[in-house]
């Protein structure tokens, strides 16, 4: 069988990490070209050399010497900073696995694009910035955009040749993250390493934060609007404690679908990298105990105010989610750092909603990245400014 070519860019994040564990299960079926991390350059290291990867690039310079000093006995070649994927890599590959975090992902997904023929996209930031950008790559260079979150995984199983007139309603899946019941009025007092500990996920710090807030389910709606073309109006946010059930469909002619998986991103990944083979990742069964045990219920707007911008994103402009998601970006990284407190998060994003300039930045299109950047900044300066007010 034909080897796959890959690169994953942040495979020292989670889903890199996950998407690595599928790979190892499966060693003679893949070729790793390339490998991109920040600044976890151990890490890098030590997969480099047990995955006998090609290429890898650290963003941080300041850790290049010491991976290359380290790999300097492979063959593996080493690049830093925003060296251009397609000075790296010379030839078409298989798939691209897009895992950075934050808007930083933008740009090293649209320099993958030229290349490969498959997207695995788990950055929401740059598909809910950047996708008439990402439409434009892959008319342009014929590549398939396919979602590893499993939220959006889930949809596209459950929607495959479905129109939108079939379809009454569309249930994104949210456990509620580690404050789900949590007293209201100590939501002042919650510290970062409480927000960092989601009940259900190993995830990186800052999207843990979102899933607190429900922040990453806003981004999931809108992104969600991007790539499907369903009404959206049919979407909404349910909690669902247990986090095995990751979307649920009502049609019009009376059915209910839903997918129900562990949680586990091995299994939408595994699924996406083998294209419909019946592949088998080693994942813990779901017992009949659990699956008697499944809820639902109403999201609680005043503990989770972030479900209000899901309507503002999606009808103010736009370029409304690049400000919000630059904003959050912000945001969070202080919550994290201590100087601001949890619930200052939605309210400080609010407040840039009503900024006066906030109309000249939301009505732009995102046309080029150009264009990105210059609303992102703004907004950027704008939530350090109102935070130190």
């Amino acid at each position: 069988m034909k080897k796959l070519k890959i690169a994953i860019l942040g495979s020292t994040g989670s889903i890199g990490l996950s998407t690595l564990e599928v790979i190892k299960n499966d060693k003679l079926s893949f070729n790793i070209e390339l490998l991109t991390a920040n600044n976890n350059y151990t890490k890098l290291i030590k997969q480099a050399k047990f995955f006998k990867v090609k290429n890898v690039l650290i963003k941080n310079k300041k850790f290049y010497e010491k991976v290359k000093y380290s790999l300097k006995n492979s063959n593996t070649k080493v690049f830093y900073g925003n060296t251009p994927i397609t000075r790296i890599l010379k030839n078409r590959i298989d798939c691209t696995v897009s895992s950075i975090v934050g808007i930083a992902g933008l740009q090293p997904t649209l320099e993958a694009m030229k290349l490969s023929k498959k997207i695995a996209i788990a950055n929401k930031e740059t598909i809910i910035c950047g996708w008439p950008i990402l439409l434009k790559y892959k008319k342009k260079y014929k590549n398939e955009i396919i979602p590893i979150d499993s939220e959006h995984f889930s949809i596209m199983e459950l929607t495959k040749n479905y129109k939108d007139n079939e379809i009454e309603e569309i249930l994104i899946t949210a456990s509620g993250g580690p404050f789900l019941k949590t007293p209201f009025k100590n939501f002042k007092k919650i510290k970062p390493a409480q927000a960092i500990k989601h009940p259900n996920w190993k995830m990186g710090k800052k999207i843990s934060v979102d899933s607190a807030n429900l922040m990453n389910k806003v981004f999931e709606v809108i992104e969600a609007c991007k790539i499907f073309n369903f009404n959206k109006k049919k979407y909404k946010i349910i909690i669902h404690p247990q986090s095995y059930i990751h979307s649920i469909i009502r049609f019009r002619n009376g059915l209910i679908k839903m997918i129900l998986y562990n949680t586990d991103m091995k299994i939408p990944i595994s699924n996406i990298l083998y294209e419909g083979v019946n592949i088998f990742p080693k994942i813990k069964n779901i017992d009949i105990k659990t699956l008697n045990s499944l809820k639902f219920q109403q999201v609680d707007e005043k503990r989770f105010p972030s479900i209000k911008l899901v309507d503002k994103c999606l009808n103010l402009g736009p370029s409304t989610p690049t400000i919000v998601n630059a904003s959050n970006e912000v945001l969070v990284d202080m919550f994290l750092k201590g100087k601001i407190s949890f619930i200052d998060i939605v309210a400080t994003i609010n407040k840039i909603i009503k900024d006066k300039e906030f109309k000249k930045y939301a009505k732009k299109k995102a046309e080029t990245t150009h264009i990105i950047k210059t609303i992102d900044s703004w907004a950027r300066l704008k939530t350090k400014d109102l935070s130190v007010r």
